[in-house]
């Protein structure tokens, strides 16, 4: 395993995270969660100590699992968490309704509720979730830094922002790292943000690399994903999606 000093005085991350997703047990069709959970300790044995997740993923089930998961280890890696996606649902319904929230109310609420399900005292990578529109960043950074002063936090991140605002944020106040979609059939990054972004002293963490299984070679123009699997939803597992990438994937199988 390949590691990177991200973080000052911190241990060396692994260039390999593990998205947790899917420890949430919804939005990915049918899968065996004991499997998954599994796979969580082969990765630690395997020397992978980053473990991406969020609140929002299952409603909290995906960080109460890998507390699980992980047991004691939890206390020896890196666990990166999000907020900002903020929920209500009623009894009644299947699905919750989400909606930004990034208020300094939430920001509380939200990183005590991950330190109970994570069962831990502080996060190493706490990141705002998404923009909130409604919300003045400014706002949401000084919660977030009263929580950082306290001890709750290690470091602060920005996840799915664009690099216009990722500039202007860290104007006045620190940001660790961000996180960013990247993959062979998603490079945007490339251009201009890797750069900016390391002039910034700001670390690049970067989920999707296999586009949500598109590049694993398990599926097809002709695969059907039911309306519990998020891929039903993202456009390059449409089949307009499948021919725009076909040559890459192509290639992929060929390597």
């Amino acid at each position: 395993m390949k590691y990177s000093r991200c973080f000052p005085g911190k241990i060396p991350v692994s260039r390999v995270t593990f998205g947790c997703g899917p420890l949430s047990g919804v939005d990915w069709g049918n899968f065996d969660i004991n499997e998954t959970m599994s796979a969580v300790s082969k990765a630690y044995e395997l020397g992978v100590n980053v473990f991406d997740t969020a609140d929002v993923y299952g409603l909290g089930t995906s960080e109460e699992q890998l507390s699980r998961a992980l047991g004691s280890k939890r206390h020896d890696v890196v666990i990166s968490t999000k907020f900002g996606v903020n929920w209500t649902k009623k009894p009644s319904q299947v699905w919750a309704k989400t909606f930004y929230d990034c208020s300094p109310k939430r920001v509380v609420e939200a990183l005590e509720g991950s330190l109970r399900r994570l069962r831990i005292d502080s996060i190493p990578l706490y990141y705002v979730h998404w923009p909130d529109p409604d919300t003045p960043f400014s706002e949401t950074a000084e919660a977030l830094q009263r929580c950082q002063d306290a001890g709750k936090i290690q470091n602060i991140g920005l996840s799915n922002f664009p690099l216009s605002k990722i500039q202007e944020i860290s104007i006045e106040f620190k940001i660790a790292a961000v996180q960013v979609q990247y993959s062979l059939v998603d490079r945007e990054i490339e251009n201009k943000f890797l750069k900016v972004c390391g002039e910034l002293g700001i670390s690049v963490f970067t989920y999707g690399p296999l586009a949500q299984g598109l590049l694993s070679g398990k599926y097809n123009k002709d695969s059907d994903f039911d309306a519990k699997d998020c891929r039903s939803r993202l456009s390059h597992f449409g089949k307009v999606g499948f021919q725009k990438n076909d040559l890459v994937i192509k290639k992929i199988r060929e390597v």
